[in-house]
């Protein structure tokens, strides 16, 4: 029997295989040939999603209320992306100067947000005590996290295209 403090890690693990997978043999193929604005406004819009974090704060979603030093800054770093995401897309979609640099921001915040909120999970809330909220970090977040990934990927290839220009 795997024993309950390992089964979200490796669901992460799982999670992370399988949407890597994904992503190299079907989107990134895809994106990279993609006009840059277009490809990055598709890989940021699941992000718009994130508000779902927001849930870590309410008390009967999750089994027990959960130590504030993990929902907190999980919900509103969530939250945070979440708008950042929708102003990089309306700012790609505008064409406007700071879209790029807006999106830089969006994806090393969300990164940031990611890394932050497993560290505080890990430390301090127990895997019972997430109830209907476990699936976020187990089914939501591995995808989200290649997500990042790939708009890191595709601001870097416009990047060293720019420099050659």
């Amino acid at each position: 029997m795997i024993p309950l403090e390992l089964i979200l890690p490796l669901s992460v693990v799982i999670g992370l295989l399988a949407s890597g997978l994904m992503a190299l043999w079907y989107v990134w193929p895809r994106v990279r040939s993609m006009p840059a604005r277009d490809a990055l406004m598709l890989l940021i819009f699941p992000h718009v999603f994130r508000y779902l974090g927001l849930s870590f704060l309410i008390q009967g979603v999750s089994a027990a209320p959960l130590d504030p030093r993990f929902s907190l800054p999980t919900a509103y770093g969530d939250l945070l992306t979440s708008v950042l995401a929708l102003l990089s897309i309306a700012a790609l979609k505008a064409n406007a100067r700071v879209a790029i640099p807006l999106v830089w921001i969006f994806s090393v915040v969300g990164t940031v947000d990611f890394i932050n909120a497993f560290a505080r999970g890990l430390t301090f809330a127990a895997p019972g005590d997430f109830g209907a909220t476990y699936f976020i970090p187990m089914v939501v977040v591995p995808p989200l996290m290649v997500g990042h990934a790939l708009v890191l990927a595709r601001l870097w290839i416009g990047q060293r295209y720019a420099a050659r220009s």
